[in-house]
């Protein structure tokens, strides 16, 4: 019988931290022969824009004289922008969430905040995800997806469902939007993050694999099961990536290579893989832009754009483009003037994005006047819990979760 002690059984049992992903194993060879989702009810990919994104330059009202008015230096020419209407058009680097609007799988909700606005990155960010209004000293425990993935739990289980119910793409760490009471949510940097850390030698696979002696004692014979259960687990693990990894670069799309891109197509190959992971969540950083804002935040929106187009394309190209949802939000917009060092400061209101096949397309709400500000800021048209409220009831199909109730009238996101 294969000797070992507890420093190599605890070095080589990276697979015990798969239990996550309980169901991996099988679903590598099962979705190249067939690569749609079993998953049979929607799933919700989250897009943070972290840092407040200048949605005065994202969904430009180019025809508010206030636009002029207020942002000499950071004006976009008209005649770049890409027109949605007579006076609101999109950056020039969103050519691709244009082309999502025409073909039908973009809404833009303008001008989206909450009452009493907190200029603070943490307080504001904790807002979004907690969709509890409050200031600092506001204690906020779990977060809105986590909260709807409590009410959805119980259906969940009885299903037999052992996937996790939200997946964190990325290496940051978790948002408290995916905190809970008792839903499940982990977090995947890549496919390989499934690998084994330290691979097994052979010497102690082929031990492993050994059937267990019925001599030694029990501590014995339970690392030798676990070793062999770790390493089984490690082979089936390395031809699902492999499988897995395949798949996601032959369903025909072309994702760019940016971190953004990166993310969601992982997300897409577990999609595509058959996992019934409801909500993922990713994060993009940098909106931050209090100075040289221009060629930094076009190439922000750029990506966003690009990433969302080329996830909705290969989810098209595997039929499962009606069972997801995109939803891109930021903490908070900037303020409508300029600041001195060709950037823009901490604001209010800004817009937020919804992809879908089942999308009512185009811009929802009117766009806050340059022109009737409070304070230099924008004022806010739509409370975000209202899009939350859509989204989880209309699209995930939970009920009566009583923080995200609408305050306002219901904003008829999904097409019926």
């Amino acid at each position: 019988m294969m000797k070992t002690n507890r420093r190599e059984f605890l070095k080589d049992s990276s697979a015990v931290s798969l239990g996550a992903f309980p169901s991996l194993i099988c679903r590598g060879t099962s979705a190249a022969e067939d690569p749609r989702s079993s998953h049979e009810g929607k799933i919700l990919v989250v897009i943070q824009m972290s840092g407040g994104n200048d949605g005065i330059n994202t969904v430009v009202p180019f025809a508010d004289e206030g636009y002029a008015q207020y942002r000499s230096k950071l004006r976009l020419p008209t005649e770049r922008l890409l027109k949605l209407n007579d006076s609101v058009a999109l950056h020039p680097s969103m050519r691709a969430a244009a082309d999502l609007i025409e073909d039908g799988r973009l809404a833009i909700v303008q001008g989206v905040g909450y009452p009493n606005p907190s200029r603070s990155h943490d307080t504001s960010m904790a807002i979004w995800h907690s969709a509890e209004i409050g200031d600092e000293d506001t204690l906020r425990f779990h977060g809105w997806l986590g909260t709807a993935m409590d009410a959805m739990q119980q259906s969940s289980q009885e299903r037999g469902n052992s996937d996790p119910d939200m997946v964190l793409l990325g290496d940051e760490s978790q948002p408290l939007a995916i905190q809970s009471r008792r839903s499940t949510a982990v977090t995947l940097s890549n496919l390989t993050d499934l690998r084994l850390s330290h691979p097994i030698p052979r010497s102690t696979d082929q031990a492993a694999a050994a059937p267990p002696s019925e001599s030694g004692n029990s501590l014995d014979r339970f690392v030798a099961q676990t070793m062999r259960d770790a390493t089984d687990t490690a082979s089936g693990l390395e031809h699902s990536i492999s499988e897995m990894t395949h798949l996601a670069t032959t369903g025909g799309a072309s994702y760019p290579s940016t971190m953004l891109g990166n993310r969601m197509q992982t997300i897409s190959t577990l999609i595509k893989s058959g996992f019934s992971t409801p909500v993922y969540y990713a994060i993009q950083s940098g909106y931050d832009t209090h100075s040289a804002q221009l060629p930094t935040h076009s190439r922000l929106l750029r990506e966003f754009s690009d990433a969302i187009k080329a996830f909705l394309n290969d989810l098209d190209s595997s039929e499962l483009s009606d069972q997801v949802c995109v939803l891109g939000f930021s903490e908070f917009g900037r303020r409508v003037a300029e600041n001195g060092s060709g950037g823009t400061d901490h604001g209010t209101a800004g817009p937020v994005f919804v992809a879908s096949r089942q999308i009512r397309p185009g811009l929802i709400g009117s766009m806050p006047s340059l022109q009737d500000l409070s304070g230099g800021d924008l004022r806010m048209n739509v409370d975000f819990r209202s899009v939350y409220h859509e989204v989880t009831t209309n699209w995930l199909g939970v009920r009566n979760v009583s923080t995200l109730s609408p305050s306002q009238i219901p904003l008829n996101l999904f097409q019926v």
